[in-house]
């Protein structure tokens, strides 16, 4: 197939204000980041309404559902960005104290860039290697291409881990092997949507990328998972 280069500047051009625009909203300040996931909820449920009405009309229970697939995802990275803590006193006198609330964007940083990673060298090393199909719901995915993606955002994830300080190795890398799974389950259960409403892309509002919920897939089912392991061990 010959190179369209006016497809590949697009994408390019694209992907690049992409990274930025999403960027600005992670690391600006609280405020910027709870627009960036206004506009990522409201965009992802645009277009899973449209998806759900090509396949079953306006059936009350599939929108139901989208509030446990793409509201609270999104309720629990806004709630990851949210720590909570209370002062401590010397000799643990107890007294009366105000909890300080900081905005924190080191787990869902982690989150992000583990998906980011996990798809790239997924996509590499299946393009490399890859011979062995994972799914017949998403054809171009291979076994070779989903473990070493899986093996390397973990090594790429604990490394940053490792030499920033920013968070234990180990949590880390389990954060990362959590997004690797549960994001290609993501990646799956939305392409599934899109065999079933028989359309290739969810939206078009990156082009030559697709929609939000095909930007955004992932995302939706690696952070409940995430959420639940920062909860209950950290």
């Amino acid at each position: 197939m010959a190179l369209n280069l006016q497809t590949l500047k697009t994408r390019s051009l694209t992907a690049v204000i992409f990274v930025v625009v999403m960027l600005l909203g992670l690391l600006w300040n609280f405020w910027s980041f709870l627009v960036l996931f206004t506009i990522i909820h409201f965009g992802c449920w645009h277009e899973y309404i449209k998806l759900i009405k090509k396949i079953y009309g306006n059936n009350i229970l599939y929108f139901l559902f989208g509030l446990v697939y793409i509201t609270v995802p999104i309720l629990a990275i806004i709630d990851l960005s949210i720590i909570v803590s209370i002062p401590k006193f010397p000799n643990n006198i107890p007294r009366f104290a105000t909890p300080i609330v900081e905005f924190s964007i080191i787990i869902p940083c982690a989150i992000l860039f583990s998906i980011w990673i996990n798809d790239t060298m997924a996509y590499i090393v299946g393009s490399l290697i890859g011979k062995t199909p994972f799914s017949k719901i998403s054809p171009k995915k291979t076994w070779e291409g989903t473990g070493g993606g899986a093996i390397l955002c973990v090594i790429v994830i604990a490394a940053i881990a490792y030499f920033s300080k920013l968070i234990p190795v180990k949590d880390a890398a389990i954060i990362a092997a959590l997004c690797a799974i549960f994001g290609t389950l993501g990646d799956l259960f939305e392409s599934k949507l899109k065999r079933m409403a028989n359309v290739k892309d969810s939206g078009s509002f990156m082009p030559g990328h697709g929609g939000f919920l095909d930007r955004f897939d992932s995302l939706l089912f690696a952070v409940p998972a995430v959420w639940v392991y920062v909860k209950l061990f950290l």
